[in-house]
């Protein structure tokens, strides 16, 4: 049985006080126990196979597709194998489908209890105009942040990549975000292109409640990509609920989804500790379209990673454009929670990372959740600029310039099992791939 991957517990108080939205979706899909994918021939058509098969058609392929990519996906709450046989024993992979993925994290603020209100604009305006995004070192929007981003070297990394990610799209496929936080005015895609793959609609907006569940975890991680890269433009498509748990069928089809809108960048701070093949098979379409995707690794303190965190480590496309992340404290040390294994890329600092939060507020939470969208907003700079490397290579480079988190002993314990070389260095990485 797959099991989603955990979410860390509230650890201390919340910058956000007790801030709140809808304690459950105003609307929702149909969930199925579980999903198949189900080999498409000439002639074949939805009605058709969802008819045979006793199930739901969720996508189809398109009409030039070739080989193992012409599968439809189907959810199934009936007994599967009987339908299946009625199609004279076709190609289909069957595998749970509800609940399997899950987003990890976990508040974590400490401001003595304190509500604390966003009050630095849009995030994107302090990219440009009067407003600088650095002042004498320190972090302007949140200075909370000032030495997680010093760790990474942000300040030189936002020099060296002037352009900020401006014309880069990263999708953030998560638990939705807070659509009118004042931090994402002007950072956000056309609303034509959100889509709500739990609820069914087009506005992928948090619900939930703060301090439960996943509720904040979305807009947390987008706000954390816009800090490393102000002028990208984040895509948001919510599959997970309130609990921060989704179904294959919702990751899958918002993988595909967001290379379909343009998506260079996709952003994944969920997992599952078992792979799915449906998952699997969406991350390699997006990759062989030159999509690169970042994952995290979990939060179980397991010597084992994630899926898809996972597929990083395969041959070939799938793996050249898939991005494993740890994560570290600000001594680069393992963090207590973050999974490890020698197929982990790499790590960056995930604990207490501050960033937007629903209902206008901000918050700070820890996990490899918070780890992942560092270097997706990382990649993002790299590709507003002009490259050096072919685009296929540059989430290879972001790991073997990391910077060595095994020197002189540390984290021992672990050895070769926290990355290539270790965590995320934006200046060593930006001057690795960039044309200057």
């Amino acid at each position: 049985m797959n099991r989603p991957l955990s979410l860390l517990g509230v650890t201390v108080a919340l910058l956000t006080g007790c801030a709140t939205g809808p304690a459950t979706p105003t609307t929702q899909v149909p969930r199925y126990d579980t999903v198949a994918q189900v080999a498409v021939f000439p002639g074949d058509t939805p009605a058709q196979l969802a008819q045979k098969v006793g199930g739901t058609v969720l996508s189809w392929p398109s009409a030039d597709c070739e080989g193992e990519d012409c599968t439809a996906l189907v959810g199934l709450n009936t007994p599967a194998v009987q339908g299946l046989r009625a199609l004279g024993g076709r190609p289909a992979r069957i595998e749970p489908n509800r609940d399997v993925f899950g987003g990890g994290g976990g508040l974590s603020a400490r401001m003595n209890g304190a509500v604390t209100v966003w009050s630095g604009g849009s995030v994107y305006v302090w990219s440009g105009g009067s407003r600088s995004i650095w002042s004498g070192g320190t972090y302007a929007p949140l200075p909370e942040n000032t030495a997680l981003w010093q760790k990474i070297g942000l300040e030189t990394a936002h020099r060296l990549a002037p352009n900020l990610g401006a014309g880069v799209t990263v999708a953030v496929i998560d638990t939705g975000i807070d659509l009118v936080h004042p931090a994402f005015a002007g950072a956000l895609t056309a609303p034509g292109t959100w889509r709500d793959f739990y609820g069914g609609d087009a506005t992928p907006q948090e619900e939930g409640v703060l301090g439960q569940g996943a509720y904040g975890h979305g807009t947390n991680v987008a706000g954390i990509v816009l800090q490393i890269a102000p002028r990208a433009q984040i895509l948001p498509l919510r599959v997970l609920g309130p609990d921060g748990s989704g179904d294959v069928a919702m990751v899958a089809q918002a993988i595909t989804y967001a290379a379909q809108q343009g998506a260079q960048v996709i952003n994944l701070s969920l997992g599952s500790t078992q792979n799915s093949p449906a998952v699997q098979d969406a991350v390699r379409r997006v990759a062989e379209q030159g999509v690169l995707v970042v994952s995290s690794a979990g939060n179980d303190n397991m010597s084992r990673i994630t899926s898809p965190a996972s597929l990083a480590e395969m041959k070939g496309v799938l793996g050249d454009n898939l991005l494993s992340v740890g994560s570290v404290d600000l001594r680069d040390l393992k963090s207590s929670f973050s999974n490890y294994a020698e197929s982990l890329e790499m790590v960056a600092p995930g604990e207490n990372v501050a960033a937007p939060a629903p209902d206008g507020r901000v918050a700070a939470w820890s996990g490899t959740s918070m780890a992942a969208p560092m270097a997706a907003g990382g990649l993002a700079l790299a590709l507003g600029q002009p490259l050096t490397v072919p685009a296929k290579e540059v989430s290879q480079k972001m790991a073997e310039s990391a910077f060595n988190v095994y020197s002189d002993g540390a984290n021992s314990e672990y050895k070769n099992r926290l990355g290539i070389k270790g965590r995320l260095d934006l200046p060593a990485f930006l001057k690795s791939v960039i044309r200057f």
